[in-house]
């Protein structure tokens, strides 16, 4: 799941909270149908239009609580920042985590997304399954094959070149970071997200070979910003895998296919990921 936080001002053609709404009925009947469901992955932009500013926002009642049914709030949401996110969030102005908005290190703590770093990992050994979570919010524009490296939503922040050196220190550290779990990890299976498709990352020297290896684990990789469900508008990283993800909320409608993607694990330890669409006309107009 992914770029939910509908706004009623910061939107472009998704006029209602509607489709977030669907969205969060359907994933509450899959979670209902599966029965075991342990976590939900949000790949950021979960507050439109500029992100929360402490954990007392009243946007994390009326745009998340009050939206998604409280089942599906009963398991931990693994979470990283979005661009959106970090707009008004004091994050991106200082090196204390403590003041982040939704930094999170109380797995146990469910008023509140999971995140307890801007780059984290968490084993799940049981599952033979490893969560990476990666701030890349400094390849903002590297959708533009002509651009450079930069957090551009810098500007909406109050700390301007500050805020563009942690962008990129935080990048720099979230892909030493990944580097180090694909080396030490024993899990069979990498789930590794960040707010980013893998379409942003043709330029980053190595990331996509990275994700493309499959010789010690299989690696699925989920990024989200555009606001689709979809394993075609992105760049390959087969043999393994990668998905953009939505949830119905974001600025726009970016294509025709609104939902959520879904992630199962069978006994023998594969994993199989599959979306689930809610009807297009209800998310975009």
């Amino acid at each position: 799941l992914g770029d939910w936080g509908w706004d009623p001002i910061g939107h472009y053609n998704i006029y209602s909270q509607a489709c977030q709404r669907e969205i969060g009925d359907k994933m509450l009947a899959k979670m209902l149908e599966l029965g075991d469901v342990r976590f939900i992955v949000n790949v950021g932009d979960s507050f439109y239009p500029d992100g929360v500013s402490s954990k007392l926002d009243p946007q994390w009642q009326h745009k998340w609580r009050d939206v998604y049914p409280e089942q599906l709030r009963s398991i931990p949401w693994y979470s990283i920042y979005g661009n959106h996110d970090l707009r008004h969030d004091p994050c991106m102005c200082t090196d204390d985590l403590s003041a982040c908005a939704q930094v999170n290190a109380n797995i146990s703590d469910l008023d509140y997304f999971y995140m307890p770093d801007v780059n984290w990992h968490r084993e799940h050994p049981d599952l033979n399954l490893e969560v990476v979570g990666l701030d890349l919010n400094h390849y903002m524009e590297m959708w533009n094959e002509k651009a450079s490296p930069g957090f551009s939503d810098c500007q909406k922040t109050p700390c301007g070149d500050g805020c563009l050196l942690r962008a990129e220190r935080r990048a720099r550290e979230a892909l030493d970071h990944l580097k180090r779990r694909l080396r030490d990890s024993d899990a069979k299976n990498m789930l590794v997200f960040s707010h980013y498709p893998t379409d942003y990352f043709r330029h980053i020297d190595g990331l996509l070979e990275t994700l493309s290896d499959s010789s010690k684990h299989n690696i699925f990789y989920l990024g989200g910003h555009r606001h689709n469900v979809d394993n075609t508008s992105t760049e390959p990283t087969s043999p393994n895998v990668n998905w953009l993800v939505g949830g119905g909320g974001g600025w726009s409608c970016d294509g025709p296919d609104q939902g959520f993607l879904v992630g199962e694990i069978a006994e023998d330890d594969s994993v199989t990921l599959y979306p689930v669409i809610v009807d297009q006309s209800v998310c975009c107009a």
